[in-house]
């Protein structure tokens, strides 16, 4: 299985104060052996700087080192096809609150066959993709 994982679960990783830590951690031990993770480099961004601000550098190096290194994570980029696929979903969804880095994540995730996503973001359920580990 292929599993995009979004900013909020990189988070909760490694953010132990934050409200989904032990879910996050409990869910990747779970799958870490028998799925490919998937993530891009606008929400890798995201994520390291909301760590960076909200723990602390140390905690931010610390996955951003984790992301690089893991052999069982490809980290997709974003490229001007899909910033421009991303600028239409944040432009026409007027009745939608995405980030645009969330509009990135939804157009490489069609982009690249992917309908599961590791989050606590239900934004991505909006845009048609399954939230794993499940409803949120």
């Amino acid at each position: 299985m292929r599993l995009f994982v979004d900013s909020c679960a990189w988070i909760s990783l490694f953010d132990k104060a934050d409200k989904y830590h032990e879910a996050a951690s409990q869910n990747l031990r779970q799958i870490r052996d028998r799925a490919q993770l998937v993530t891009s480099d606008y929400v890798l961004d995201e994520a390291l700087t909301f760590l960076l601000y909200r723990t602390n550098k140390d905690i931010a190096v610390q996955c951003g080192r984790w992301a690089l290194n893991a052999d069982f994570l490809d980290i997709l980029q974003v490229d001007e096809a899909v910033w421009r696929n991303a600028w239409g979903l944040f432009q026409n969804y007027d009745d939608k609150e995405w980030a645009f880095t969330d509009c990135t994540s939804f157009a490489l995730m069609r982009q690249h066959d992917l309908w599961r996503a590791f989050t606590f973001d239900n934004h991505f359920a909006q845009a048609g993709f399954l939230l794993w580990p499940g409803d949120v």
